[in-house]
């Protein structure tokens, strides 16, 4: 399917989400490093925010583009690890202005809004995805790093219940490709910087419980993010920490963007579908990881998120 879009066209943007992970990383570098080697008369480009200074190792990062060129319009516009046009951030003008569209996608919220469209809420990540859209035989070391970096990151390291044995077998032939696996996982997902400890730190000790202990929430606002010298990129690992809380079926983290405007990130067991209550205030993402962006202040959302998951818990 992804072959013979990009057979027709001959320029083609590749977008992920805002505030980029590994999973969007991995897949759109990825597919650009596919395309390079297959189709090097056309014209290729990759936009994304700035990523992770962990993920800059990766064969492709040099090349990203954070800005769009003025009345530019592209043949085919590849959409990676994006529920929605709006999650584009800046690079949503190259996709309403292209010619055509193809979404690769794992989120469950995801309503096939492209013009073509490739989503599967039960894989493990985009990335999975990737692998069996380009297929073993046309993957290089460079390519699978990349793909082995969305894996681990949307898995939690094969922790997450989004983990299946495929997930397994597509990681096993991407590591015989000699990705450096131990390293890879170390330094991207292990390894935190003295202040990333520091404002993890801050926001354990000043965790809440609520829901009789089924709920644990925490939040880190401008000020906090300012006087540990961190930047939201590098608040990845608190949500997940939280949800290590023994008892909890809910974690909640919440950091500030702009003031009084917070993006909520949701963790959960088998007792709560945190897509869906995400999609109640127009976010979304997967059944055990989600979240959305809302206005207010941290006890004020935090009240509403309490609403939403004892509609679920049935109380």
């Amino acid at each position: 399917m992804l072959t013979e879009m990009v057979k027709s066209a001959e320029s083609i943007a590749i977008g992920g989400h805002v505030r980029p992970d590994g999973d969007c990383v991995g897949s759109c570098l990825g597919v650009y490093l596919y395309l390079k080697k297959h189709f090097p008369d056309k014209q290729i480009h990759v936009y994304l925010e700035s990523i992770p200074e962990v993920f800059q190792f990766l064969k492709g990062s040099e090349d990203i583009l954070h800005e769009i060129p003025e009345d530019k319009i592209y043949d085919l516009f590849i959409l990676l690890d994006c529920g929605d046009a709006q999650r584009l951030g800046f690079s949503a003008p190259l996709y309403e202005n292209a010619k055509t569209s193809f979404c690769i996608d794992h989120h469950v919220s995801n309503q096939a809004f492209a013009t073509k469209n490739y989503i599967e809420p039960e894989a493990s990540s985009t990335c999975e995805l990737v692998y069996h859209l380009l297929g073993s035989d046309q993957i290089s070391e460079e390519i699978a790093e990349c793909l082995y970096v969305g894996i681990v990151h949307d898995t939690g390291v094969f922790r997450h219940s989004c983990t299946h044995p495929s997930t397994m077998c597509v990681a096993a032939d991407l590591m015989e490709k000699g990705v450096d696996f131990t390293k890879i996982i170390t330094e991207t997902f292990d390894e935190k910087t003295f202040a990333q400890n520091q404002i993890m730190g801050y926001a354990l000790v000043n965790a809440i419980q609520f829901l009789e202990g089924r709920g644990v929430a925490s939040y880190v606002d401008l000020e906090k993010m300012a006087e540990y010298r961190v930047q939201t990129k590098q608040l990845d690992g608190i949500v997940n920490q939280l949800k290590l809380t023994k008892g909890a079926d809910l974690a909640v983290f919440m950091y500030e963007l702009e003031k009084g405007f917070y993006k909520v990130s949701l963790r959960s067991t088998e007792a709560v579908d945190v897509s869906r209550l995400s999609q109640i205030f127009g976010g979304g993402g997967h059944a055990r990881a989600a979240g959305f962006s809302i206005s207010g202040t941290f006890a004020e959302i935090l009240e509403k998120v309490k609403a939403a998951a004892l509609e679920q818990l049935g109380k």
